[in-house]
């Protein structure tokens, strides 16, 4: 039997009946966010086991990052019913029980309360949040193309204002010290994905007994024919956002930190985009890296053609810092199979798949110099 997966509206769908709607999205039927708590957020669910190599003193600790795009549209935009999301917290939670829960989640599509309450649910102590529906977007740039510009359409979601967040958030097993976030630039954007307050998340997460923090970056970029207008305009808009994506790197990363990135980048099957991507900051993509750059990655989970990076929308890649390196060692997919079909199950949920994503786990090693031989600038090991 082959896996339901939630149906999406078609693109065409009136912006006049979303708006209708918006009062009751908006009114918080499902209850309020979850309220996040100031930074720091100082808990630590379990402590790393820190390796140290025998012969060099190199010391080392692995570290694992859920991406999942979570499909938590309001109604009537999804299909998925509620008790799915309810489904992925008890999963993870059920994962921390067993003492295999990721490290770090980074979730995509928590647009509604109860998505946001996941990391609640799966007992994540540290949670912050991307960018909320009224979090005011930066100017758009003033190299902006005026016929993109002047071409926006208020039926496609050009000119109707946000009605929903980033729906990004991170949840952390460890420490998070600062976040930082920005919606993307105002009609930076192109289609019904301009309803959403896109834009990126970077959270610096402290790993007991590694030297410095881990700084751990999270987006959701434009879509394309799911966006509703040309691919030529939704190229345009991916483009822009890589640009807004380069220049918060430039102002908020750490270069002694390793960077950890990955979120729903629209990219499958999608060349320019990728090619536009790499040539602003060519950071490599873990499904890259494993493929053709190492051949000790323990891949467990399936990749589909010769270049599976662009075989699908959610991506993971990474970048040394300074002090410490990172290497991807372990990749699988999580919620990947439907909910069995069976009595025992919720009957909303038989036979479901709990998103029309899969999730995207990756386990990194961090690594770093033997007491004594730390880089110039870097704090003790």
């Amino acid at each position: 039997m082959t896996p339901s997966k939630p149906f999406r509206w078609p693109a065409c769908l009136s912006l006049a009946v979303f708006h209708l709607l918006a009062g009751l999205l908006l009114g918080g039927c499902a209850g309020p966010h979850p309220q996040e708590a100031p930074l720091p957020q100082t808990a630590v669910a379990r402590e790393p086991a820190i390796g140290t190599d025998p012969v060099t003193g190199e010391r080392s600790v692995e570290l694992s990052v859920l991406i999942y795009n979570v499909h938590g549209l309001p109604w009537p935009f999804r299909r998925t019913p509620g008790q799915a999301l309810d489904r992925i917290g008890q999963e993870l939670a059920g994962m921390r029980a067993a003492g295999r829960e990721p490290d770090i989640v980074l979730l995509q599509e928590a647009f509604i309360p109860r998505a946001a309450r996941i990391g609640e649910r799966a007992g994540y102590p540290n949670r912050v949040r991307g960018p909320r529906r009224r979090d005011p977007s930066p100017p758009a740039s003033p190299d902006i193309d005026p016929e993109f510009l002047d071409s926006r359409r208020f039926l496609k979601g050009e000119r109707a204002g946000k009605v929903v967040s980033s729906g990004l958030y991170a949840l952390s097993n460890y420490p998070i010290l600062e976040k930082a976030q920005r919606p993307f630039k105002q009609y930076e954007c192109a289609g019904y994905d301009c309803l959403a307050n896109k834009g990126v998340l970077l959270v610096r997460v402290q790993v007991p007994g590694v030297p410095v923090p881990v700084d751990l970056m999270t987006t959701h970029l434009n879509a394309q024919r799911a966006s509703g207008v040309s691919l030529k305009r939704a190229l345009y808009a991916h483009n822009r956002q890589i640009d807004e994506i380069d220049d918060f790197l430039d102002s908020h990363r750490d270069p002694r930190n390793p960077l950890i990135f990955g979120g729903d980048f629209n990219m499958r099957g999608a060349r320019e985009r990728l090619d536009y991507a790499m040539s602003r900051r060519p950071y490599p993509f873990v499904r890259y890296y494993c493929t053709v750059t190492a051949n000790d990655c323990d891949i467990r989970m399936s990749w589909d053609g010769d270049e599976p990076w662009l075989a699908t929308q959610d991506l993971q890649g990474f970048d040394d810092g300074a002090c410490v390196a990172v290497r991807p060692v372990r990749v699988a997919a999580l919620f990947d199979a439907p909910v069995p079909d069976t009595p025992d199950e919720p009957a909303a949920l038989r036979g479901r798949l709990l998103s029309d994503h899969d999730g995207y786990l990756v386990v990194y090693r961090l690594s770093w110099p033997a007491p004594g031989v730390m880089p110039a600038g870097c704090p003790p090991a």
